[in-house]
Parts: structure tokens; sequence; C-alpha cells
């Protein structure tokens, strides 16, 4: 961690708001990435990335000093996203099993992949859009989702090899 970024950290463990603005705001956009990944609706993760700031602020004394922020940051947005999929009002308001997004209905052809990754359940979709389009190396990955490297990095291959053979079948019946 830098200099800067300790600073930040140590003037907002002493209560100062703005130091604490300054460390969170480069990580509100992977925040809201991660949380429209999750939560494939762009407002439900922007309320959600709102709600992470606060309870990140709220959290602040569970932060390690000289730890990197960013992944302890990730994962209250990604703790807050699973808490609302799984909640009661999510599945009555949406009507649909809160680990499973109903499929979409836009039957535009090259499609195939983003109806393929809306299908997976919100861990593994989770690991895939903080590894690839986070861009997070599998142990930054693995301490998001509080797992270890090594079954991060199975469940990202099973979770890729499946994928794998949803796109080929899709293709085969095109």
């Amino acid at each position: 961690m830098s200099t800067c970024t300790q600073d930040l950290v140590e003037r907002s463990l002493a209560g100062d708001r703005s130091a604490f603005e300054q460390l969170i705001e480069p990580l509100v956009e992977p925040g809201y990435r991660l949380a429209c990944g999750m939560l494939l609706d762009r407002d439900e993760a922007e309320d959600a990335v709102q709600e992470a700031t606060l309870r990140a602020w709220l959290k602040l004394g569970s932060f390690r000093t000289g730890a990197d922020p960013r992944p302890w940051f990730l994962t209250i947005v990604a703790n807050h996203c699973r808490d609302l999929r799984r909640s009661r009002w999510w599945s009555v308001l949406r009507g649909v099993d809160p680990e499973r997004p109903a499929p979409a209905r836009d039957l535009t052809p090259g499609l195939d992949l983003r109806r393929a990754l809306a299908d997976l359940p919100v861990p593994e979709r989770a690991l895939l859009v903080l590894h690839y389009y986070l861009d997070l190396p599998l142990d930054e990955v693995a301490r998001v989702l509080g797992v270890s490297p090594a079954a991060a990095k199975s469940r990202l291959y099973r979770v890729l090899r499946r994928l794998r053979g949803q796109l080929d079948v899709c293709e085969a019946g095109t």
C-alpha cells in the first residue's frame, strides 16, 4: 500500500471524513461494476454501492492497517449484493429465485453469452466479474469472496467449462 493510502487510512480511522472520501472514491467505480454484474440492475447497483460505502465507514475499525483497501471494500459490496439477492423482498418484488435471475428475453443474435452469464448463480457471476471485468488477480478475487486462491481457481475453471458447454450448445442450435 502506498504511503498516501496509508495516511488516508490512518486519518479515516481517526474519524476524518474527507480522508475516508478520498480513500473510497477510486473504489466506487469498481464496486459499482461488481454490483452491476451481481445484481444485473444499474439502479440496484447504485443503491448497493451507496449502502456499501456507508457500511465501509461504519466498519472502518475492521480494516487491517497495512492491507489494501480495494479487496476490503469489494468484499463489503459483494456481501451487500448477496444480502440483497437473499432478502425476501427481492424475490417477492422480482418474482424470481434469488440465486437465479430470470433469463433474458431479448432474442437479438449474439446475446447468448449475456444470457448465459445472467443465468449463472450470483456467486459464480461475481467470480467472473471480479476476475475478468475488474481484472483482479485470483488471490484478490479469493480474498473478496472469502475462499482460498485454489478454490477460486477451481471454481473459475468449472464455471468457464460449463459456460463453454452452454455456448457450444447455443451455437449448434442456431
